[in-house]
């Protein structure tokens, strides 16, 4: 046994016997750590020296000299997890593991493992119907209606183009309701910046306006519209002026998908479901799950308008359909009706 080891196990030991007496002793976690990485065990080394960082906190009220070690013993983490990543790269491409064509929800697992983005759930904020899959942006392949709609991009953006000759049709997406108390939703309450055309709203028709759009609601036709008496569907226009923002926030239920299809969508502007940002472009579709936290951002010198409709989950059965949207006949046949859904 070399001299050198002879030391880290004697350090091993001191570190062991001060951390008995107080487990949260800075210097014997880091010491221990310290030990450990010099007889080769990087990943337990990693560990203690977490486990120093976290005792510490922010370092408020630490010696200048405690704070020296601490970030060593930061750069070390760090290290260690470079070393450990780079390990399971080289293992996993052995595997037949490629990032860029492999599965999806593995690569996400791995970044999640790695600290590199963080793990969204869906969080409705009034209900939650469970079991159904935890998926940021629904698969294409579950969606065969969807083609349909981009399809009809040029036909739909024609009837808006008519709309949008009249500003006057556009209202605050999110507006004062006498019935319920007015919180400022991060500044976008009465917001002009975030405004909407509805062609149906709450699950009921505008007739003035779905008549000067007979193309967008026939391109709908054939769409499972999520359908609640007095809730839903809405299908709007959705415009948003140069250098708004929506904020983070989260949608009602978690058993439809809000849909979005682009059609006037200048670069710069872009959204982001949990860990997933995507530019908006023109005549590309996709569906989302509102219940998990999302935002938008107009950075573009433009408007940007987007068609927006919610449907039904593919998950949920029509023995399912038919009961959520029961319950929330029975919930707004209690009092003076519920709240009214957002998209």
């Amino acid at each position: 046994m070399s001299k050198t080891e002879q030391g880290h196990r004697a350090d091993l030991e001191a570190a062991d016997r001060a951390l008995v007496a107080d487990p949260r002793n800075l210097a014997a976690l880091i010491a221990k750590g310290d030990a450990l990485a010099g007889l080769g065990d990087g990943r337990a080394a990693a560990s203690f020296y977490s486990s120093a960082l976290r005792v510490a906190g922010d370092g408020k009220g630490l010696a200048p000299s405690v704070i020296t070690e601490l970030r060593r013993a930061q750069a070390a983490v760090q290290a260690q997890a470079q070393r450990f990543e780079a390990h399971l790269a080289t293992s996993l491409a052995a595997a037949g593991f490629d990032a860029a064509t492999s599965s999806d929800r593995f690569a996400l697992s791995l970044d999640l493992m790695a600290g590199r983005k963080r793990l969204y759930q869906q969080e409705p904020r009034f209900y939650l119907f469970p079991g159904l899959p935890q998926v940021q942006f629904q698969p294409r392949e579950t969606l065969p209606w969807l083609a349909a709609i981009e399809a009809a991009t040029g036909e739909i953006r024609a009837e808006l183009d008519g709309l949008l000759a009249e500003p006057a049709l556009f209202r605050p997406y999110v507006e004062p309701r006498v019935d319920r108390p007015n919180t400022d939703a991060s500044g976008m309450l009465a917001n002009p910046d975030w405004s909407a055309l509805f062609l149906w709203k709450d699950g009921v028709e505008q007739p003035e306006l779905a008549r000067r759009c007979p193309r967008t609601l026939a391109a709908l036709a054939e769409v499972p519209l999520c359908r609640v008496p007095g809730r839903t569907p809405s299908i709007l226009f959705s415009k948003l002026t140069p250098g708004a923002r929506i904020p983070p926030h989260h949608g009602l239920i978690n058993t439809r998908l809000i849909c979005h299809l682009p059609l006037i969508a200048p670069p710069g502007s872009r959204f982001r479901v949990g860990n997933d940002v995507r530019d908006w472009r023109e005549g590309q579709a996709w569906a989302f799950d509102d219940t998990i936290e999302h935002e938008a951002a107009n950075d573009s010198g433009q408007d940007r308008t987007i068609l927006i409709f919610d449907v039904w989950k593919p998950e949920m059965s029509e023995e399912e359909r038919a009961l959520v949207s029961a319950l929330f006949q029975a919930v707004d046949g209690y009092g003076a009706g519920g709240q009214a859904w957002g998209v």
